[in-house]
């Protein structure tokens, strides 16, 4: 959760005091009087969809961990291996 929004979430919707906030954070009051008056909150950035180095791959590993998983224990396959 971003630093902000934390700010913003204690003030207004769990009433905490400002100077509770400032000790908590390590924040001045009157930088958090100022995040407050402003109303900014953190941007959330869209990231794009990148493929996985495994796709190609996806099918044979969830057909080797479900083959795997019906196996005893001492007969898995362990990290290493």
């Amino acid at each position: 959760m971003g630093f902000l929004r934390v700010i913003r979430k204690w003030a207004l919707r769990d009433k905490m005091p400002i100077r509770e906030i400032a000790r908590r954070t390590g924040v001045s009051r009157n930088t958090i009087k100022k995040y407050l008056r402003a109303g900014i909150v953190e941007p959330e950035f869209q990231r794009p969809d990148r493929p996985s180095k495994l796709d190609p791959y996806a099918e044979k590993l969830t057909a080797w961990l479900l083959s795997e998983q019906r196996k005893t224990r001492k007969e898995r396959r362990t990290a290493k291996q």
